[in-house]
């Protein structure tokens, strides 16, 4: 049994994209609104520098398509911007604010996400604090942070078994990847490289929501 009651509202699945931080202004815009064109659902707006009226200017501009295209908007460690966009989700890492005083804040309607890095403790307590969903990662080796060591795709299926859930795994997963990752005991596979990074990012996005369909009645599929 889940060892958490899960606030209301839609649950991460398949494609989680989180934004590049080399990319700011028209490129990224342009970026997510081809991601968003071919597909993506879910988008995460990560910044951790730069100019505030910037970044709410960018915030304000990624809303927007992703309202175009029916995806969902979540911030990256910032309360403040995510409450002053109407519909959009938080994510919070483990020294970006409070979780409990941010779920009173946002309401029980919007999302909330977590950083658990490999920490099956710290998903128990985010869950009782009120978050939507658990991340965990860096899966595999990551250029986005590469720093943070990889702690491989066993915590997912520890923290499926436990109930812990939904789990959003990140950190250096490609297309080749997933389906592995999904089987080891995730519901969301969050990407920036994989996908910001190619050639053609409507064409990978296809790539990626083939395959996420393909694997959707499998056998192995995961659920909370």
């Amino acid at each position: 049994m889940p060892d958490a009651v899960l606030p209301a509202g839609p649950q991460p699945s398949g494609l989680y994209l989180v934004t590049p931080e080399r990319l700011t202004g028209i490129p990224l815009l342009s970026a997510v609104d081809e991601a968003l064109a071919a597909g993506a659902l879910w988008l995460q707006y990560r910044d951790k520098g730069g100019d505030a009226t910037l970044r709410r200017a960018t915030a304000v501009a990624l809303a927007k398509l992703c309202r175009q295209h029916g995806a969902q908007l979540l911030i990256n460690d910032d309360l403040e911007l995510a409450l002053g966009i109407d519909g959009a989700g938080l994510h919070l890492g483990r020294d970006d604010g409070d979780l409990a005083a941010a779920r009173a804040r946002l309401g029980a309607d919007r999302i909330l996400g977590a950083s658990c890095y490999g920490d099956l403790q710290r998903a128990r307590d985010a869950l009782a604090a009120g978050a939507s969903y658990v991340a965990f990662g860096a899966m595999y080796a990551s250029a986005s942070k590469p720093q943070a060591p990889a702690i491989g795709t066993g915590v997912l299926g520890q923290a499926r078994s436990a109930g812990l859930g939904p789990r959003v795994a990140i950190g250096g997963i490609t297309l080749e990847r997933a389906a592995d990752t999904l089987s080891a005991g995730a519901d969301a596979l969050a990407v920036i490289g994989d996908v910001f990074d190619a050639p053609d990012i409507g064409q990978r996005v296809r790539e990626w929501c083939a395959l996420l369909d393909s694997l959707q009645d499998h056998p192995d599929k995961n659920t909370t």
